[in-house]
């Protein structure tokens, strides 16, 4: 069991969502948190709204530009120290069919989704290397299991997520360091994200999804879905069926690939 108290936390898209569930669970654990988020009144807010639970404290910062992530982490070094637990949580999805993407739509997902939580882990893995111990955890999602109408793009950066999440794993391993690595793949959170997507599975409290990653970090848990079976039910399903019989099954049984119809994402 991996204790949280006196861990320098750094929460990706802490300002909001999961993000800052996650943060005030760590702070009740006695962690050290430190947000980055793009809303500057966001960070503000949830300061406000956090600190009596303990130090908590914010940087504005957009992921999706490699300098503004290089720059901050220097920033961050220099006025704090050590980041020994990292989660790269911040994201963002378009819900639309590919040839409705414009360039700006595909590019900025994959920067903020894909490409951000590897360039943010590059810049603070080193110290953990140094102390050989630390905790990186990687919010993907179950979309990057299975594919999906209307999420090809968003599904093209979680599948990125995973593979190299895991792969970053092995490395730990390899290297005999005492690093854990755990990636997440949660199922639709009730953020406002994906408002107005419609689910036959229950789409998850974001109350209960934060809880359940805080907890998978303490007993460092390397790869889990939220819920639990979506594992068994998307490897499993793709592992014994020909592509027809999952695409049935996925799309009637489930209705999986219908759950994106009447996607509007967060309202304006």
């Amino acid at each position: 069991m991996q204790r949280m108290t006196n861990k320098t936390v750094l929460i990706t898209g802490g300002a909001s969502g999961i993000g800052k569930i996650m943060a005030r669970l760590l702070l009740e654990r006695g962690a050290k948190v430190i947000l980055w988020d793009i809303n500057k009144l966001k960070i503000d807010e949830t300061i406000s709204e956090l600190a009596s639970k303990g130090t908590v404290v914010g940087f504005i910062v957009d992921v999706s530009d490699s300098n503004q992530i290089e720059q901050t982490a220097k920033k961050v070094k220099k006025e704090i120290g050590v980041v020994d637990v990292l989660i790269n949580n911040a994201g963002i999805v378009a819900g639309k069919y590919f040839h409705e993407h414009t360039t700006l739509d595909i590019s900025k997902t994959m920067d903020i989704n894909a490409s951000a939580p590897m360039l943010i882990t590059k810049e603070f893995l080193n110290d953990m290397l140094d102390q050989n111990s630390g905790h990186i955890c990687n919010i993907a999602s179950s979309g990057g299991l299975i594919s999906n109408p209307k999420m090809s793009v968003y599904a093209a950066s979680k599948w990125s997520v995973i593979g190299w999440s895991d792969s970053l794993r092995l490395e730990m391993k390899l290297l005999k360091k005492n690093i854990n690595i755990t990636t997440i793949m949660p199922y639709y959170i009730n953020t406002g994200m994906f408002d107005g997507v419609k689910s036959k599975i229950p789409i998850l409290a974001p109350e209960t999804a934060a809880l359940a990653i805080i907890k998978a970090m303490e007993q460092k848990k390397r790869m889990v879905t939220i819920p639990g079976y979506m594992y068994r039910l998307t490897r499993i399903g793709q592992g014994f069926m020909s592509i027809n019989v999952f695409d049935w099954f996925a799309g009637k049984v489930l209705g999986i690939y219908k759950t994106m119809e009447h996607f509007t994402g967060h309202k304006k």
